[in-house]
């Protein structure tokens, strides 16, 4: 297209899930306290790891990042969901969506790392239990956990220095959010190179992660069938939780961002989306809360002090 002819986009619109003011006030209701509970149950992870001192460990540091990370998530595409559910114009700034788009991505990028450290943490602690003291020492852990978030801002940032992207008219994105791939299909420059690198950066980000998890917990299900059944028991229960987070969170990152959306319906991908915003943040508190005993009776212990208060 002729630079001349283009229209530049300043600002985008956003369909939404619907114009009818029932369908969107039904969907105000349920998201609003789907966000409540998000907030709730993340901040009390982080609360409680941080007010007791049995949960000084490793693990329940990386947990505490998890949940820090669900809340920035899930906070980048709601709240603007929410008000746009009550609102007929359904406008948004290009930066603030530039913004979204990397929030999204950035938080996103850094769960699939994080989840792939609490594997490994997991392997040496059940593997290596003897060694773990040293090989997963306070001074390691902030440094690996460093590096998961300093190497996901460079792989997220550093590619929209390397190659911007200019968006044209028509500006309405058939979404509820800015996403990245919607978002793209209104490039100037329709560029094959960009879509190579948005598959490369995803197999960075989102497979091998996979493939790391994958590796610790087959080294972690030999070691553990060699132990006593009773501790098969408490080891399996150890990385239940962790293993329910990983297929909640890179199931629906590998539906959108490996898998081919061109086959779905504009409405399924716009519930897929809300999927892979909504459900790792709202069930991961939940599913830890569960599974993990020391969670569990620290939740317990915490709710009966509030109650006496």
């Amino acid at each position: 297209m002729d630079i001349k002819n283009r229209t530049i986009a300043k600002e985008f619109i956003f369909v939404g899930f619907s114009d009818y003011l029932a369908i969107n006030l039904s969907w105000f209701v349920l998201l609003f306290w789907i966000y409540f509970l998000i907030i709730i149950g993340n901040c009390l992870i982080i609360l409680i790891v941080i007010i007791y001192p049995h949960l000084h460990n490793p693990m329940y540091f990386l947990l505490s990042n998890l949940s820090f990370i669900d809340l920035c998530c899930s906070s980048s595409a709601l709240p603007r969901l929410l008000v746009d559910l009550l609102s007929t114009c359904r406008k948004i700034s290009l930066a603030a969506c530039l913004t979204q788009i990397h929030m999204l991505l950035l938080m996103g990028t850094t769960e699939y790392q994080l989840l792939a450290l609490m594997a490994y943490d997991r392997y040496l602690a059940i593997c290596h239990p003897l060694h773990y003291p040293t090989l997963m020492r306070w001074s390691i852990c902030y440094r690996l956990t460093s590096f998961v978030w300093v190497f996901s801002f460079i792989i997220i940032i550093l590619p929209s220095f390397v190659m911007p992207v200019t968006l044209c008219h028509p500006n309405h994105i058939d979404h509820f959010m800015c996403e990245a791939l919607q978002v793209l299909q209104l490039s100037c420059d329709k560029n094959y190179t960009k879509d190579i690198v948005i598959f490369s950066l995803s197999f960075i980000t989102i497979l091998l992660p996979f493939l790391i998890i994958m590796a610790s917990y087959v080294c972690i299900l030999c070691s553990i069938l060699k132990v006593h059944s009773t501790g098969r028991s408490k080891a399996f229960s150890t990385c239940t939780s962790h293993l329910t987070v990983v297929v909640l969170s890179y199931g629906s990152g590998m539906v959108t961002y490996l898998g081919s959306l061109s086959h779905h319906s504009a409405n399924q991908v716009k519930f897929i989306s809300m999927f892979y915003v909504v459900a790792p943040s709202m069930f991961n508190p939940l599913i830890y809360s569960l599974n993990n005993r020391e969670v569990k009776m620290t939740f317990m212990r915490t709710f009966k002090k509030l109650l006496m208060m």
